[in-house]
């Protein structure tokens, strides 16, 4: 049974940082790519940024360059998204995804196979 489990959501000022991290298990071979989507009352869920399991190669939406940061431990299957210069508008459940095969739509919510159960960030203004 695949698990993603994230932890580290939280209440924070506007201009802070927090950090949260996505630990996974359960998958026979190692993901494509894992990374986060957001979802705030009353919106879709939207891509936010991911990597790339091997290459490490990012992919992060316009709203959050220059503020968020994703890395991974792979001999942990853990993910990490830095975020720093949090804003009111960052206000979101944050959920961590995992997607097994390459499918060239990195940004796409459909594409992705596993989900976490998501972690409020509330950033106050």
């Amino acid at each position: 049974q695949v698990q993603l489990v994230e932890s580290g959501g939280g209440l924070v000022q506007a201009g802070g940082s927090l950090r949260l991290s996505c630990g996974f298990s359960g998958l026979t071979f190692s993901p494509y790519a894992v990374g986060w989507f957001r979802q705030a009352p009353g919106n879709e869920r939207e891509f936010v940024i991911i990597i790339t399991w091997l290459g490490g190669t990012t992919y992060q939406s316009d709203s959050v360059k220059g503020r968020f940061t994703i890395s991974r431990d792979n001999a942990k299957n853990t993910v990490y998204l830095q975020m720093n210069s949090l804003k009111p508008e960052d206000t979101a459940v944050y959920f961590c995804a995992a997607k097994q095969r390459y499918s060239g739509l990195m940004t796409y919510r459909e594409t992705y196979d596993f989900w976490g159960q998501g972690t409020q960030v509330t950033v106050s203004s």
